[in-house]
């Protein structure tokens, strides 16, 4: 016999009429928690229905809570590129530059996932540009390494702000990162704003040192032109 759903999965799966009728019933599973603290908001912000999430929002569902991992509902509809649900969540208060337990904010998500409209909206809502996770990354760091071009074009073009030789943990830029990746046409545009090309890595590595021939000549060449 098939294991009955519990009310976490109905709402991953977005049932809002289940879901609507079961929250009649008993108001109190708005702010109940599952075996990993995660309440229903939680669970719709990862399944994506922003139907659903309109309701729990509007019966007074709490905007921030946090799972064991310290993961908020904006942090997991950043992640998997709910727009429209990230948005609800802004408008009403959600705590933009939260963290999860390993340092996680929900422009890093978005960032690495490449959800361009996504990292827009939390940029409009004031989240930290040079924000790192316990390992020193950064969202640049992120969108650099996956090859993420528009959003790390936006990185740099948002107010000046951003940090584009910031470190993590092992010493690497953004730049060593996407030389190493080799994602060409981001290390060329972090070159051409600003990129070190000679700063070293943890393990004394330049970012030319992890490039193909063809990327080193490539970024020695943008290199000459600026200086």
């Amino acid at each position: 016999m098939a294991r009955q759903n519990t009310i976490f999965e109905s709402a991953h799966k977005g049932d809002f009429d289940l879901i609507k009728n079961r929250l009649e019933e008993d108001p109190s599973l708005l702010s109940k928690v599952d075996e990993n603290d995660r309440i229903l908001l939680h669970w719709c912000s990862v399944g994506g229905s922003f139907k659903l999430a309109t309701l729990l929002v509007e019966l007074g569902s709490p905007i921030d809570p946090r799972d064991d991992t310290d993961t908020t509902p904006l942090i997991l509809a950043s992640s998997a590129g709910h727009a429209e649900i990230v948005n609800l969540l802004l408008e009403k208060g959600a705590n933009v530059n939260h963290q999860s337990c390993e340092g996680h904010s929900a422009l890093q998500y978005a960032a690495s996932k490449g959800w361009l409209s996504i990292c827009l909206k939390l940029l409009e809502y004031k989240a930290n540009i040079n924000i790192c996770d316990k390992r020193g990354a950064t969202p640049l760091h992120r969108a650099a390494s996956k090859g993420n071009l528009e959003i790390v074009r936006l990185l740099i073009e948002n107010g000046g702000l951003l940090n584009v030789n910031a470190r993590d943990v092992y010493g690497c830029t953004a730049l060593h990162l996407a030389c190493e990746e080799d994602r060409q046409d981001v290390a060329k545009l972090l070159v051409q704003n600003g990129g070190d090309l000679d700063s070293k890595n943890r393990d004394g590595l330049t970012p030319l040192e992890l490039c193909t021939m063809h990327l080193k000549k490539a970024l020695e060449i943008i290199k000459s032109k600026i200086h």
